[in-house]
């Protein structure tokens, strides 16, 4: 699992290719076996694969959202606030529980943060994507995640570059001894 984690880096460069629906069909069961608190599953899903509609996605904000463009498929994760407290982490935890199971299937992917984002300055991220695709006022738009075939290599992290000065033990004052 570590070296699995090691090698998976944002992609925002994705070849002109479809994503077989094999692979598209356990992407959508990944999401679906996310965990969530209580076991209320707030988060529902939205696959995009239409080129038009992700186009139009990938204007959702002001910055950091135009690679959508050239996805092969975008995954809108919206949640209802009514159905449980913490919408915010069940969701958040869906988006990178799709986002490992893309890069299990040597895809690759990175999250478009819509919450508290702009679109302009008049309109905030998540009502564009509201009004695009037609989602109901009581949901809220967390995040969209970009999925593809990668078409740039990143080189994996390096275990001797991890921040272990963020890691403590036992008390904030007392630094993880390794």
């Amino acid at each position: 699992m570590l070296e699995f984690l090691r090698k998976r880096r944002s992609i925002r460069k994705y070849k002109e290719k479809a994503i077989e629906k094999e692979k598209v069909e356990q992407l959508i069961k990944a999401v679906l076996l996310s965990p969530s608190s209580r076991s209320l599953r707030p988060w529902e899903f939205i696959f995009v694969d239409d080129r038009e509609i992700l186009i139009k996605l990938s204007k959702s904000k002001e910055h950091g959202a135009a690679f959508l463009k050239n996805a092969a498929l975008g995954v809108v994760i919206i949640a209802d606030p009514e159905k449980c407290d913490v919408w915010v982490e069940d969701s958040s935890i869906a988006s990178i529980i799709l986002q490992l199971m893309a890069e299990s299937l040597n895809l690759g992917s990175c999250w478009i943060q819509i919450r508290k984002r702009w679109h302009g300055s008049f309109t905030t991220a998540e009502d564009y994507v509201k009004g695009l695709l037609d989602i109901p006022e009581k949901y809220r738009v967390q995040s969209i995640i970009a999925i593809g075939y990668p078409n740039e290599n990143k080189a994996p992290y390096e275990y001797a570059e991890l921040q272990y000065g963020k890691i403590y033990q036992n008390s904030f004052g007392y630094p993880y001894n390794k």
